[in-house]
């Protein structure tokens, strides 16, 4: 007996109705984005090993599906290390491609592969999947579409007001109109492990920081401490656990706590000067708030940070992004500043649905079925279908003269609201018999009307 097929975990199909409602969401982004000034690219679902490693931590590089090379792999590969079984080491000798982790690297690789061609700043926007290793759970997968927006070129703050009028407008035009967008600053988290004493654990410090909303403040500070961040450290950085008030008092309070550092000094201007802006010009539906234990533990983020929330549903960030001042610096292009956000798809997808935000798709699947009832009436059918189709309507022929009950059936589950039935008495006066499936009602309509037919 053949086993049964299946999928990869993590993985998924998706049925006519779920690709509907997957359209709207691409359509209702792609609107915003273009309506912002972004242009379309794509770039490959895989990209060389080295592209890609180093570039998300330690964590993240654990996550990357490594393509094994083609070939006899182990053949090739180094025997020594084979014979010590060190996975690690052994990879770059039997694997030199990846599916892409995200869309931001592959990006950075594509500004600077096309350094010549592009005209800066440079705005573009990519709808397409990526793959993580990670542990799937509800709304996270191995394979998920990103929907991303970047600048690159301009190092101006105005960008991170943008971004932050494209997301209200976005959740906005969707229904969601109870989203929070969180923002912080790289910076202001280097001046917090500055005044404490740990510059040298600032990623094993974001890296903590960032599982806060997982895993709670106490599992965070014992995370810290494996880490080789001591109590005093930990003390200094207590502060970004209680921070509360407006933003404004959040600032004031963070520019005296970080007063002693430089680098702390910067973000606490940053932030103000964008947050401020984004008061002044006011926002939709969203809220900006200032969570300075916001981290995003990806490694290549310099500056502003964000992370978006649906408060109606108990639900991971549906958006992300910031600032990076360098991540095309290790392609060999200095002096390009970037910055980004990205709609997380797949979980936007289920809080839509969770709140029966979706439009009523029937109108994009098939409106108009002609019954067949022999080959005579179907050619007549068929010219009528044609008609249909030139004036924008959905219509089909069903492909087999089977009995009327199968074919009503067959329409029936489709939710075709209307069935046109062809006999000899339509053919022979010029027109068809509509049948409005939702009512029962029937009436005739000459073939040369079905211009004006309303669905």
């Amino acid at each position: 007996m053949a086993q049964k097929p299946g999928i990869p975990k993590g993985t998924r199909d998706f049925s006519p109705v779920e690709m509907a409602k997957r359209n709207y969401l691409f359509n209702t982004i792609k609107t915003s984005f273009q309506k912002f000034g972004f242009a379309q690219i794509e770039t490959p679902s895989f990209e060389n090993l080295s592209t890609l490693m180093g570039k998300y931590g330690e964590e993240g590089d654990r996550l990357i599906f490594k393509i094994l090379n083609s070939g006899d792999y182990l053949k090739k590969a180094d025997q020594t290390l084979l014979n010590d079984k060190n996975s690690t080491k052994l990879t770059s000798s039997i694997s030199e491609k990846a599916l892409r982790y995200d869309l931001t690297v592959p990006f950075a690789r594509y500004v600077v592969q096309h350094n010549n061609d592009i005209t800066f700043p440079f705005k573009r926007y990519q709808i397409q999947p990526v793959w993580r290793a990670d542990r799937p759970q509800k709304g996270r997968f191995r394979e998920f579409f990103q929907c991303d927006a970047d600048v690159v070129g301009s190092k101006s703050l105005f960008q991170e007001v943008e971004f932050i009028q494209l997301y209200d407008e976005v959740f906005s035009n969707l229904g969601l109109n109870s989203v929070a967008i969180k923002i912080n600053n790289r910076k202001i988290l280097a001046g917090v492990a500055d005044v404490a004493n740990i510059a040298d654990l600032l990623i094993d410090m974001t890296v903590a920081l960032d599982k806060l909303d997982k895993i709670g403040e106490e599992k965070v500070k014992e995370e810290m401490r494996e880490k080789g961040i001591s109590d005093d450290a930990i003390s200094v950085i207590q502060p970004l656990f209680e921070l509360d008030g407006t933003n404004a008092e959040k600032l004031e309070k963070l520019g005296v706590m970080l007063a002693p550092s430089e680098v702390g000094t910067k973000g606490v201007e940053e932030l103000n000067i964008v947050i401020k802006a984004v008061e002044e010009l006011g926002l939709r539906n969203a809220d900006l708030e200032l969570d300075v234990t916001l981290a995003r533990g990806l490694n290549y983020y310099t500056g502003a940070i964000f992370e978006v929330q649906a408060r109606d549903v108990k639900m991971g960030s549906i958006g992300g992004g910031g600032r990076y001042d360098d991540l095309t610096g290790i392609f060999g292009l200095n002096d390009m500043s970037g910055v980004g956000i990205s709609f997380g798809l797949d979980r936007i997808y289920l809080v839509l649905d969770e709140l029966n935000l979706f439009p009523d798709s029937k109108n994009e699947g098939v409106q108009v079925m002609f019954v067949n009832f022999g080959d005579a009436e179907a050619m007549y059918c068929l010219k009528a279908v044609r008609t249909l189709r030139e004036n924008g309507i959905n219509a089909e022929l069903y492909p087999d003269s089977a009995k009327m009950k199968k074919q009503m059936n067959y329409a029936n589950k489709k939710g075709i609201p209307y069935v046109v039935l062809v006999g000899a008495e339509e053919m022979e006066a010029n027109e068809v018999t509509v049948k409005n499936m939702l009512t029962g009602d029937q009436n005739k309509i000459a073939l040369n009307d079905l211009k004006s037919f309303k669905i």
